[in-house]
């Protein structure tokens, strides 16, 4: 038998012009070389050469390849140099020590480009920047990384397969990626081979039959369905693989954790992502020199650069006296000159915990659990653990008589029964806005140590100005990295990805 149901003489035109190719090479053919050759269409090739492989007359290989190439970012670095280099370049040019202005300048960088050029060179520890002030010094060699290498392959070549680059330079490729200078692309390649069973089929003789594979009405009226040969299904035939609708996993994980935390007497506190110096970092006890309100630590906003306070003259007041001497709270305070203006500077949240500052504010229910999902934004270098944009589960429990140990137990029950965690390591930590500081790190086999984020009870100074009178414990953790242990995820950037074939195979839980 040739094909079911029919003999060596009934060989569909298809698949017989299919196999006639093969016989003129003892090779392999591709698809694409295959419907060139044979003048059928991609699709008709790929039908019959289905057809032959059930029934053993070809071999079909699958080889899966993934192609690196340049994006259009990636173009324009490769003729002008990535950030980062064209920094280093100018500071040398400066005699390797200069203020950063002065260096962005020679350099004829775009303000944009700063913060990632600058979060480069640090990253590289080509250069170090003193905040204080603003000088860039050369640190180190600067010799040309595997990522610059591989721009300039790019740039002669159109593509390249990353299978056949070195460990390093693939390495680069992911790295590359993440920044967006690259596009890579998997690919299915099909080498078609004519097997001996299907060598002799061919040597026996073999014609062609035309099959009609459509009833249509004139076929029918005129009576010439009686004189046709009609196509017979074949219902053990592979069919394409269906996806149905699903939530994405990632929301479907928030949506569980909000659950939990509702049902465990949380209220949610919600907020807009645009917020003012004030409640971002004063209203936490953050000073206004601060390192973290550096243009590379937080967005600032371009217009309208202020906004209102959205507080009263007298909490204002208290906020101002604290920073400045302590207040009533037993602190001496930051002892400087507190501007209210800057406490009216926009920028775009840094962190969760601006929510549950305007939250105190509100007036806490005492006992009082309050929970957030919050958006948060920092310049931060693109890699498998850190994105520009980032979600944190923001927390506070407000009651009489708390301690440090209710907080704990708080951490651990987040590690293990949200996160999936195996074992749970807690050590002491620092932010201006609690004391005790405790950081959480939670592990697992296929992560190791993760770090999720920060927690403590918040200082007199935070609580007192607001008209808080009982202890408050407040955590923020990096809710997408409780996802990553929990899905088995080991980049944050797949979270986020429009990839379909990684969304697919991503299981409910």
């Amino acid at each position: 038998m040739f094909v079911k149901g029919k003999t060596l003489g009934e060989v569909r035109e298809h698949e017989y012009r299919t196999l006639s190719v093969l016989a003129t090479s003892s090779g392999k053919f591709s698809i694409p070389e295959l419907a060139e050759k044979s003048g059928l269409s991609d699709a008709a090739v790929m039908r019959a050469v289905m057809v032959l492989q059930e029934n053993h007359l070809v071999s079909v290989a699958e080889c899966r390849r993934t192609t690196v190439r340049l994006s259009a970012e990636g173009r324009t670095y490769a003729e002008q140099g990535l950030p980062e280099r064209r920094l280093i370049v100018a500071l040398k040019e400066l005699g390797g020590s200069a203020v950063l202005s002065r260096v962005v300048e020679k350099a004829g960088l775009d303000k944009q480009l700063v913060p990632i050029a600058l979060g480069w060179v640090r990253r590289k520890k080509w250069a170090d920047y003193e905040a204080q002030t603003g000088r860039l010094r050369l640190t180190g060699r600067q010799e040309e990384g595997a990522d610059e290498k591989l721009i300039a392959l790019l740039k002669k070549q159109a593509d390249v397969w990353l299978e056949s680059l070195s460990s390093e330079m693939q390495d680069a490729a992911k790295l590359l990626r993440g920044r967006k200078l690259v596009l890579v692309d998997e690919k299915t390649d099909r080498a078609v081979e004519l097997t001996e069973a299907g060598r002799a089929a061919l040597k026996k003789g073999a014609g062609t039959v035309s099959e009609v594979t459509q009833l249509s009405s004139e076929l029918i009226v005129s009576g010439k369905w009686r004189d046709v040969i009609l196509q017979k299904y074949n219902i053990e035939a592979p069919v394409a693989r269906t996806w149905p609708g699903k939530k994405h996993p990632y929301l479907k994980f928030l949506d569980d954790v909000k659950e939990k935390l509702v049902n465990l007497g949380f209220k949610e506190m919600t907020g807009t992502a645009v917020e003012t110096s004030f409640f971002n970092f004063d209203a936490l006890y953050t000073p206004q020199d601060h390192p973290a309100r550096e243009i590379f630590d937080i967005y600032l906003v371009k217009s309208p650069k202020y906004g209102s306070i959205g507080a009263s003259d007298d909490i204002v007041r208290n906020v101002k006296r604290t920073h400045e001497d302590g207040w009533r709270t037993g602190s001496k305070g930051w002892r400087y000159k507190y501007s209210t203006r800057e406490a009216k500077r926009l920028l775009l949240r840094g962190h969760g915990t601006c929510l549950s500052a305007r939250t105190l504010l509100k007036g806490l229910e005492v006992p009082g659990r309050y929970f957030s999902f919050a958006r948060c934004y920092r310049p931060e270098v693109l890699d498998r653990t850190h994105l520009t944009e980032f979600n944190q589960v923001e927390g506070i429990v407000a009651e009489e008589n708390l301690t440090l140990r209710d907080l704990l137990g708080i951490l651990e029950t987040f590690a293990v029964e949200i996160a999936g965690a195996e074992k749970v390591r807690l050590k002491p930590d620092y932010y201006p806005f609690t004391e005790p500081s405790v950081e959480l790190s939670a592990y697992s086999k296929e992560h190791g140590w993760v770090e999720f984020g920060g927690s403590g009870i918040f200082r007199p100074e935070v609580t007192m100005p607001l008209g808080v009178k009982v202890p408050v414990i407040a955590w923020g953790l990096g809710v997408d990295r409780l996802f990553m242990m929990r899905a088995g995820v080991d980049d944050i950037r797949s979270i986020f990805s429009k990839n379909l074939d990684w969304l697919r195979k991503q299981r409910l839980i």
